[in-house]
């Protein structure tokens, strides 16, 4: 027998409630409707301000972010990455080559980093490189190009074309959301380009993301979770938001 549509309602609801997030095509097998009848229900609860659309899904929060400039970003969830950076360290070796992207959390790790030899570390961000010239054991390789004034960090076609002649062991990388269906968002469109071509010059993906960053979406799409080998956040982060990225293969690192 077919479910009433406050019966599909509730259900909706409750599976948000649950995962902390909803899919069109699973609601639609789940239901025994087609997801016409799915995408009508979501914008009628969005309509009640019950939950939030996006493509193919729903939360139950406004997943979009604002972009903000790094002088202020700098200054929220300092204690969580903090955390992260020093669990990120742990993960360096000697004679490792490794990508710091752009963002607060990665300048945090440039501070927090343990100098080790044979070190090379490539930075997007200029506040990373200048917290690493100190050490004398790290070799580092600032990349060149536009200067984002907002996060203090080049982008463009130049710092592209340099990471093209590079072959690192990880990359260390910051964003401004993770979508479990929509995978790694920032809120500019050229950082999220370098930050693709970084994934491509990097054997191990490591993201650096504060529990605020989980449901979360930028403009411009990273990648995919299939993309990503490591996700190293906070205690505070929605546990089945990470349940969710383990399922997809995402080693989940709780500091």
């Amino acid at each position: 027998m077919a479910l009433s549509i406050a019966e599909r309602h509730q259900h909706i609801l409750n599976e948000l409630k649950k995962k902390g997030y909803v899919n069109v095509s699973e609601l639609s097998k789940a239901l025994k409707v087609s997801s016409v009848t799915i995408r009508k229900d979501l914008k009628l609860l969005e309509d009640r301000n019950l939950l939030y659309r996006t493509h193919g899904s729903a939360t139950p929060q406004n997943p979009y972010i604002a972009e903000r400039p790094v002088n202020e970003k700098e200054k929220l969830q300092v204690e969580q990455k903090q955390r992260i950076s020093r669990c990120a360290d742990t993960l360096t070796e000697p004679h490792d080559s490794i990508i710091l992207a752009s963002g607060t959390t990665v300048n945090e790790l440039a501070r927090q980093i343990t100098p080790r030899e044979g070190l090379t570390v490539i930075c997007a961000s200029l506040i990373a490189a200048q917290n690493l010239t100190i050490h004398p054991e790290i070799e580092v390789i600032q990349l060149g190009g536009m200067i984002r004034k907002r996060s203090s960090s080049v982008v463009g076609p130049l710092a592209e074309k340099m990471l093209e002649g590079f072959n690192c062991n990880k990359l260390f990388i910051g964003v401004d959301g993770i979508d479990v269906e929509y995978g790694l968002t920032t809120t500019n469109a050229m950082e999220a380009s370098l930050n693709k071509v970084m994934i491509e010059a990097s054997h191990r993906v490591i993201v650096l993301a504060d529990a605020t960053k989980f449901g979360k979406r930028g403009f411009g799409r990273i990648c995919g979770l299939e993309r990503v080998d490591t996700i190293i956040t906070d205690d505070s982060a929605p546990k089945n938001l990470m349940a969710a990225c383990r399922e997809k293969g995402v080693e989940v690192l709780v500091c």
